[in-house]
């Protein structure tokens, strides 16, 4: 990277590049070797909108809380999802510095950590629905990612078409999001259903709940692909992803409101 860094400058001061393409270049070659396992890209989120999060699923929690300092300590803060047990204890332990603030989402199973104080609105509002109960954890999942991107969120869960009259009071509760994730198992079809009835963008949300042929989340996944609601639609269980593409719609549009 300090080479990579000093060629860019060297550019710069020779005029043969502006400072906004410098920039652009400093973004994409920007990256933190830790140790030998990872290199981490803390600024994602300035090159296209989108944060880097840790998956801690797979790690061991030494190396898991390793990471995740490094990662703080060169963007103050940091977004870990799929979190054990054993890894939270790690990261519970871990030596962040003063002002860190560590934060549990027991259902999303996912730990925040940010500086104290920190503020980061957007403006954009994302909405959360989920068809049932066992849904929510996926959904949830959802709703940490976009908040940590800014986003304001409306949640409502258990809203599926087994009982639909159950969502028309959740959707006039969010008749003014700008993007909405909907988390369904099973056959899949609360998205669909969503998406034919509101204006704001539909990230259809396959979960892996329900059994027997196409359990595991595969019936719903092949039900919103086959979709005749217009909708986008993300691979099984893809909280972070769905959350993450619903935030960068919201604070997209919020950034037009503001203009």
């Amino acid at each position: 990277m300090t080479s990579n860094l000093k060629a860019i400058l060297e550019r710069l001061s020779r005029g043969e590049i502006s400072p906004e393409a410098a920039a652009l270049e400093v973004n994409l070659h920007s990256y933190r070797e830790v140790g030998r396992m990872a290199k981490i890209d803390p600024c994602r989120i300035d090159r296209i909108g989108i944060p880097e999060a840790i998956l801690a699923e797979g790690k061991s929690p030494e190396d898991l809380t390793e990471i995740a300092l490094s990662f703080f300590a060169a963007s103050g803060a940091v977004l870990i999802t799929r979190v054990s047990r054993d890894h939270l204890k790690a990261l519970r332990e871990a030596p962040f510095p003063d002002g860190a603030d560590l934060v549990w989402e027991g259902r999303a199973k996912a730990v925040v950590v940010t500086k104290e104080g920190r503020e980061r609105s957007s403006g954009g509002v994302v909405g959360i629905l989920s068809a049932g109960t066992a849904d929510l954890p996926v959904a949830e999942e959802a709703r940490v990612t976009a908040e940590f991107m800014g986003c304001e969120t409306i949640s409502e869960y258990d809203v599926g078409v087994a009982g639909i009259h159950r969502l028309f009071p959740s959707l006039e509760r969010m008749a003014d999001v700008d993007s909405l994730v909907v988390a369904a198992g099973r056959e899949g079809t609360l998205p669909a259903v969503v998406a034919g009835l509101v204006e704001a963008p539909v990230v259809g949300l396959p979960v892996s709940t329900g059994y027997g042929a196409g359990g595991g989340g595969e019936a719903a996944l092949l039900s919103m692909l086959q979709s005749c609601s217009v909708m986008v639609v993300v691979n099984i269980d893809a909280g972070f992803v769905a959350g993450a593409f619903a935030a960068k719609i919201a604070s997209r549009a919020a950034n037009r409101r503001n203009i």
